[in-house]
């Protein structure tokens, strides 16, 4: 059988075509895959979420520090408990652990900057990653490896300092 000169080049074309179109969706599927894998770790979350939400308290500032107002009303009335506190400085988990004792950390997750808003047992859980804390802030699981930063409290009557 012999083939025309038009028919030789367009099955040629149609080979280069077929080749050239191979070789974008083999491209485009390696591509996919790898971004799929950089972005694992950040779109996908490891935590399902199911730990409860903690409360929210506002705070003013006063001198750079944060001071929060302890009255019946409030979710800190209570031994033992734990809240989340937004101010103009940020916010920080802030726990009760006895009548005049309580601890002071930044919300901020050490893995990704994610903010900590759930609370499980003795357990901050960041719903970002599912790293998880203690209440001292001690990483008790990562994927974080660092400790939440802690700050200095002071508690006088009803007024609760936090000094940043």
């Amino acid at each position: 059988m012999t083939r025309t000169i038009a028919e030789t080049v367009a099955a040629q074309q149609s080979r280069r075509t077929f080749c050239r179109n191979t070789g974008q969706v083999a491209s485009l599927t390696i591509l996919g895959a790898s971004l799929g894998a950089i972005f694992e770790g950040c779109s996908t979350p490891t935590s399902p979420g199911t730990a409860p939400l903690l409360q929210v308290v506002s705070a003013q500032v006063v001198n750079n520090s944060v001071i929060v107002v302890i009255d019946a009303s409030s979710p800190l009335s209570t031994v033992p408990s734990a809240v989340i506190v937004q101010s103009a400085l940020g916010f920080f988990l802030v726990a009760r652990s006895g009548q005049n004792t309580f601890t002071a950390l930044t919300a901020i997750c050490t893995h990704q900057t994610c903010t900590i808003t759930e609370f499980e047992g003795q357990t901050y859980v960041c719903p970002c990653h599912g790293s998880q804390f203690s209440r001292s802030g001690q990483v008790i699981s990562g994927p974080a490896t660092t400790s939440l930063r802690q700050f200095a409290t002071r508690f006088d009557g009803a007024v609760l300092t936090i000094t940043t």
